[in-house]
């Protein structure tokens, strides 16, 4: 039972970003409390991939990214979560995914993407050869543990003194209040984390964005393969996936191949990617159906599909699927993040595409440092 109800801030939603702005307001030395309407972290931010795929965003995405990086490794220390420094690799399996690869390269250099030849990928990865053309590597993504790293974060903040309010549900907000089934929490700064639920306590600005929920399919298999895959794999169709490919030259010949080739594909939405698991177990996905409200009906077709392209891309004949679930992440065209003052001092922070894990960290820096510093002239919303 919390008696306490007055703090310097008051965190609405549990979730990856919700705790990215408890970490960081914790260690300005402010009291903080979380408020969440479940009794446990069960949304987007333990249905992911685990995978800070930092290399392939850019812009403000990218700048996020980059300054989260060092925080994850440190709360991956004082949570007692699995992280590594694995890196990604991405496998070319057309001369114009390569040609992506390269123009890609060329213009983040070696520090930050490595390019490959067909030996040297095939020497580092358990794939099937055929096809093949080359790869990269980006050496600066990170890989968590995904079931365990928010839940481990929202214990170790709370064993620090962050306030967690679970099972108490946020109704509305007026400045310095927000009013819960459990009475008024007050608090000068207040940040709304919720994710694709912030069309239910403002539906204004999720409409006016365009918000809406993006249902994946994904699953965790046994794979027997000849050696461990050693990272996260990316595919042909990561490059249609991440904005840090977008705008390439030779995207649009790899799109319009893809395209022509696999239009049932296309018409999932399909992202073929691989992230290893500390069990030797693979996780697979993913497909996206951006909706309104999430249908609770899931066809089996994403599944069929992201079974035969991983049995072609590693030249097997068996998966042993161990779980499918529905992920559901906010998604809005043509906008990563969604950032808002609806009310003086109660700020808005929803990343709206599925990049929650990678931006969470240096985005909660940012949008804390905005909020506390009231003088500034930059305006609410994305860093110009």
């Amino acid at each position: 039972m919390h008696t306490q109800r007055n703090y310097d801030v008051v965190i609405v939603g549990s979730g990856i970003v919700g705790l990215a702005h408890a970490y960081h307001a914790h260690r300005r030395g402010l009291t903080v409390a979380v408020v969440d309407h479940a009794d446990a972290i069960v949304g987007a931010s333990v249905q992911n991939f685990g995978h800070a795929c930092i290399t392939a965003q850019s812009g403000e995405a990218l700048e996020y990214a980059r300054a989260g990086r060092t925080h994850w490794l440190d709360l991956a220390t004082s949570s007692g979560f699995w992280a590594r420094e694995s890196g990604t690799h991405c496998v070319a399996r057309h001369d114009d995914e390569l040609e992506v690869l390269r123009q890609f390269a060329a213009v983040r250099g070696p520090e930050e993407a490595q390019l490959l030849d067909r030996d040297q990928i095939l020497g580092r990865l358990p794939i099937a050869a055929d096809g093949v053309t080359g790869g990269l590597y980006m050496p600066l993504d990170l890989q968590v543990d995904p079931r365990r790293a928010a839940p481990a974060i929202a214990a170790w903040l709370e064993s620090s003194g962050v306030d967690f309010h679970w099972r108490t549900a946020a109704t509305s907000f007026d400045p310095g209040v927000v009013h819960t089934s459990r009475g008024d929490l007050h608090a000068d700064t207040i940040f709304v984390t919720v994710n694709y639920d912030i069309d239910r306590l403002f539906p204004e600005y999720a409409e006016r964005g365009g918000l809406l929920r993006c249902r994946l399919h994904m699953m965790r298999a046994r794979v027997e393969l000849p050696t461990p895959l050693p990272t996260p794999l990316f595919t042909g169709w990561s490059l249609l996936r991440y904005s840090g490919f977008e705008g390439l030259p030779a995207v649009v010949d790899v799109a319009g191949r893809l395209g022509a080739e696999f239009p049932e594909y296309l018409a999932l939405d399909l992202h073929q990617m691989y992230t290893p698991q500390p069990d030797g177990s693979i996780l697979i996905g993913d497909t996206h159906i951006r909706e309104i409200s999430s249908s609770p009906f899931q066809s089996e077709a994403g599944f069929d599909a992201l079974i035969t392209e991983t049995k072609a891309i590693f030249g097997i004949d068996r998966v042993e699927v161990t779980e499918r679930w529905q992920g559901v992440y906010s998604s809005a065209p043509e906008s990563e993040f969604l950032l808002v003052e609806p009310i003086p001092g109660v700020h808005v922070v929803t990343v709206t595409t599925g990049i929650g894990m990678t931006t969470s960290m240096g985005l909660a820096q940012s949008s804390l440092a905005r909020a506390l510093e009231p003088l500034a002239t930059t305006p609410i919303g994305i860093d110009a």
